[in-house]
């Protein structure tokens, strides 16, 4: 039965709510009504599918059992006819598998039963508005440079993700572009308008962790003077992006975990959750699957993060585009237009490895813009050689100190031990000799695995 909205409705979005039972479908109809739109009842799958072939539709709502197979079933039908419609999915209340099944099948949300009216009207208008500010921002939108096979899927699964609202895990070596990718999703989405908080896991002191997160009230501990929020409610209703999302404590995740199932978070001293609409990205350049079979990260949460994967390539991957990336590279940092890479210089870069990515990339270019002569950038002046690749690979290097990270892991290891050994292991007193907080040594110890003693530490 189609139902007409306000005067004017022929211009309203058109809805489509597939439910088998009346009164659920009701009350989904009259929200929607209430908001201004058109909406068009389907009692099963295939009513659903039948309707979706015949007519034009902004948005579909479905239930996720009905008598003749399940809502996964209409997401299907849309996806693999490329219909541009998004589809969000009612699940029973807590019951995650469904969600993310729903998810990964390629669903724009879900809802839990009872459904929640402003977490109706939320999904609502932000798929509504998903069209139009994703062709608005896609122009000016930044761009991940390169051409090569790897780099168009990418972009063409950023293109896809950005229009769902399903948590994506981007992973990928440092330097790859992950954080770029992040914003590239968001500006391409319904919710390019609404905050962008990003996040590093890694750079936020342990104890701090609940309130940087989720809020304090005024007096909730000393030094609590007024009331503050954290990341979440500052992302509502757009996006929060977990950068280095390996670096979080354990039991910081079971309270990550939960405030992303239930969307509900509460402030360090309140008695009462408050409701939070935020779309979650997470990033980090550690193997996630390898830290849960380690017993390092929550499985639990790895598979809420991980519902939809987007793998960054490494720049050796794409050796095809660093002559182009260079180049766009040195046009954005050179002062001087006339200066440019030799073929030569051109040549190296391609041979060699990256450690680093891009973001290596940037800095041998900026060096060669240093160091050049004549707006002429020469191989030496990057400061590489063309068969680093091989040395690399080879696993020694050029006299031991390439690839580089490895290099530099070898000799900020020596320096941590050489300072825990002049303190007997007391990581206060060697931080103070290494220059560095506390935190960031352990830090440190852990990503190196530089482990205590059996017999226990000094400190504290």
């Amino acid at each position: 039965m189609r139902t007409e909205g306000n005067p004017g409705s022929r211009l309203a979005p058109r809805v489509l709510v597939v439910d088998d039972e009346p009164d659920i479908l009701e009350l989904l109809e009259l929200t929607l009504l209430r908001m201004g739109l058109e909406v068009d009842r389907a009692h099963n799958v295939q009513e659903a599918i039948h309707k979706i072939s015949g007519q034009q539709y902004q948005l579909c709502l479905t239930d996720m059992r009905m008598p003749d197979g399940e809502g996964l079933d209409v997401v299907r039908h849309i996806t693999a006819n490329n219909l541009d419609i998004p589809v969000a999915v009612i699940t029973a209340h807590g019951n995650l598998d469904n969600a993310v099944a729903a998810l990964k099948a390629g669903a724009f949300d879900y809802l839990s039963k009872p459904v929640s009216l402003d977490q109706l009207r939320a999904l609502i208008h932000a798929a509504i508005s998903l069209p139009a500010a994703a062709a608005s921002n896609k122009k000016g939108a930044r761009e991940l440079l390169g051409k090569s096979h790897a780099m168009q899927q990418v972009r063409e699964l950023i293109g896809r993700v950005a229009r769902s609202q399903a948590p994506v895990h981007i992973s990928g070596e440092s330097g790859s572009g992950k954080e770029l990718a992040a914003r590239l999703i968001v500006e391409q989405s319904g919710r390019a308008d609404q905050p962008l908080i990003a996040v590093n896991c890694g750079a936020i002191p342990e104890n701090l962790m609940e309130s940087e997160f989720f809020g304090y009230r005024k007096g909730a501990f000393t030094g609590a003077e007024q009331d503050r929020e954290g990341f979440f409610q500052a992302a509502n209703k757009g996006t929060l992006f977990l950068d280095e999302v390996a670096d979080l404590p354990l039991n910081m995740q079971v309270k990550l975990l939960r405030a992303i199932q239930e969307r509900k978070v509460r402030k360090v001293g309140a008695t009462e959750e408050e409701a939070v609409d935020v779309r979650i990205l997470s990033a980090t350049h550690h193997n996630l699957a390898e830290l849960v079979r380690q017993g390092k990260f929550r499985q639990d949460l790895f598979y809420r993060l991980n519902v939809i994967t987007l793998p960054m390539p490494a720049l050796r991957e794409m050796r095809e585009d660093i002559p182009e990336i260079a180049r766009q590279i040195l046009n954005r940092l050179r002062s001087n237009a006339a200066v440019e890479l030799s073929p030569e210089a051109l040549l190296a870069l391609s041979n060699y490895d990256f450690p680093g990515n891009v973001r290596e990339l940037e800095n041998v270019i900026e060096r060669g813009l240093a160091l050049c002569m004549d707006n002429r950038i020469d191989v030496q002046d990057l400061q590489i050689l063309p068969n680093e690749t091989d040395s690399a690979h080879s696993g020694q290097g050029i006299q031991g100190k390439y690839p580089l990270t490895d290099y530099l892991d070898r000799i900020e290891r020596e320096a941590i031990l050489e300072a825990l050994g002049q303190t007997g292991f007391n990581r206060t007193a060697a931080a103070k000799i290494l220059g560095v907080t506390f935190r960031a040594l352990r830090y440190r110890m852990a990503r190196l695995e530089i482990s205590a003693p059996a017999d226990g530490e000094c400190d504290k």
